[in-house]
Order: C-alpha cells, then structure tokens, then sequence
C-alpha cells in the first residue's frame, strides 16, 4: 500500500468534494498525466472498466468525453468543458455523468508543489447537496481512490 493515500472530505449539509493526493512526481509529470489523452486512459476509472475516448482536448476552451464500459455491455459516459488549462498549476472543468443529466459539477484541480513532488487537490462543486449525495452513493469515493492509486502506480 501507498504512504501516499487519498483523503476525502464530505462534509454534510453541503455540495462540495474536496480530494487530496500527494504523488512522488515532479508537477510537469502529474500534470500531463491528466492532459495526454494516451496517459488518461492508463488510469482514470476503476481497474474493472474499460475506458474509451471519445474525445479529449485538453486545453482552455477543449472539451472531452469518455465512457466506461463493464464486461457485461453496461456502459458509463461522462463528458465535459475545460475552462482552463494553466499548465503545470490548475486545471478547471466541468463534468457530467450521462446517467444524471444536468448534474454538471464544477471541478478545480491544483498541482502544487513540494519540491520534487506534487499535491493534487481538487475542489468539486455539485448543484445541490442532493446531486452530491447521489454521487458519493454510487460509490464515487472508492473510484476516485482507485484512480489516484493507478495514477500513481503510473507515474
């Protein structure tokens, strides 16, 4: 197991996720691992989805979409804007499962860092703390923790 682990804050009564993940990788190598679509796809999800690009222009003003698929046929897709693009130090974009449509979250990602390593954070605003809640019931916290698990693995 990592010494790096993921944490996330739910705090009842409101509409935010707040994630945070230290990585031993410079913040140019944590940030492209975010924006190059061949690095994406070697992490983003559960390691029992598959995941296929649609779409993915990483840059201010871009736009992506993806979908997860199961072995059994079952496919997940989520798509979004990119506000902007400020390498190597945020990111900011929003994301929609097509599963709840017009349930966009506005998420901000942060590298910052550590000498030699990052910290990602990222602040996720939902429209309601009802869209959140339904979030964090499909299960969204273990699936973030496995993504930030494989991004380290690659990274």
């Amino acid at each position: 197991m990592s010494a790096n682990a993921t944490t996330i804050d739910v705090t009842a009564g409101t509409p935010f996720i707040d994630t945070s993940r230290d990585f031993d990788a410079a913040p140019d190598r944590v940030f492209r691992a975010f924006t190059d679509p061949e690095l994406v796809v070697k992490w983003m999800g559960p390691r029992r989805l598959d995941i296929r690009l649609e779409s993915y222009d990483a840059r201010t003003g871009g736009s992506y979409r993806y979908i997860h698929s199961d072995g059994q046929g079952n496919e997940f897709g989520f798509r979004g804007v990119l506000h902007e693009v400020q390498e190597p130090l945020r990111i900011i974009q929003t994301f929609e499962f097509d599963g709840a449509p017009g349930q966009v979250t506005l998420d901000t990602t942060r590298f910052e860092d550590l000498g030699g390593r990052t910290r990602v954070v990222q602040h996720s605003v939902f429209p309601s703390v009802e869209a959140r809640d339904m979030a964090v019931a499909s299960g969204m916290e273990s699936g973030i923790k496995e993504s930030m698990d494989r991004l380290e693995a690659l990274l």
